[in-house]
């Protein structure tokens, strides 16, 4: 329920004892200033959340996100990836803990998703590209009311990568509030040799966008 559906009950209760013509003024009133307040409070979530040039984030996040729209993290000052296990799309069991020591690279997706399907074929040539760098790729496929759809999108495609089966998204709530959580579909996020969220994306990437953000990972000592 929204703050101008909350209050507009207890502003009818207030005006019942007035006379006609100033309830319905009041009330008018009323909707207006709780109107305006709503309209300021999502410009200010809105311009909270753009990614032209370069912000901090809020709290102590500590990640800054470019022009591009890529936020990373410091070295130091990273969050440990939450436990991303479960079914995969084709039913096997996966743990992404399996791959530490390697840069993974997180994408959330799904079939029904035309900027997924536009990336994906940047996702697959980046994946085998690095796959000899100790970089492995996991899907997390999400709000497929069935894995038929996913296993069509992945063989479309040639994905090379297993993917996490999510349907209901509980797996992408794992991410802590403040830190380079999943927001968007599609969302790319790099986990460092680690185990830590390193860089994200709230975006489908071209290649040139997804190399950016990995090279810097797997450049890491």
């Amino acid at each position: 329920m929204t703050v101008v559906s909350r209050a507009l009950p207890c502003s009818n209760r207030a005006n019942r004892t007035s006379a006609p013509h100033r309830t319905r003024t009041t009330r008018v009133r009323g909707r207006t200033t709780l109107l305006a307040a709503g309209t300021a409070a999502l410009a200010l979530a809105l311009s909270a959340c753009g990614s032209g040039g370069t912000s901090g984030g809020s709290g102590n996040t500590n990640f800054i996100t470019g022009a591009d729209g890529i936020a990373t993290v410091k070295k130091g000052d990273r969050k440990p990836a939450p436990d991303l296990s479960g079914r995969t799309i084709d039913g096997k069991q996966l743990d992404i803990t399996s791959y530490k020591g390697k840069v993974v690279v997180l994408n959330v997706w799904g079939s029904w998703c035309a900027p997924c399907r536009a990336e994906a074929p940047n996702l697959v040539k980046v994946a085998k590209d690095t796959a000899g760098k100790g970089v492995q790729f996991v899907g997390i496929n999400t709000r497929d009311t069935s894995t038929q759809p996913a296993l069509a999108f992945e063989k479309r495609y040639g994905v090379p990568f297993p993917s996490l089966y999510d349907p209901s998204g509980k797996l992408m709530l794992r991410f802590k509030k403040g830190t380079l959580n999943p927001q968007l579909i599609p969302t790319t996020i790099v986990v460092d040799r680690d185990g830590n969220i390193a860089a994200r994306a709230l975006q489908a990437l071209s290649e040139e966008k997804l190399r950016k953000m990995l090279d810097p990972v797997v450049a890491e000592k």
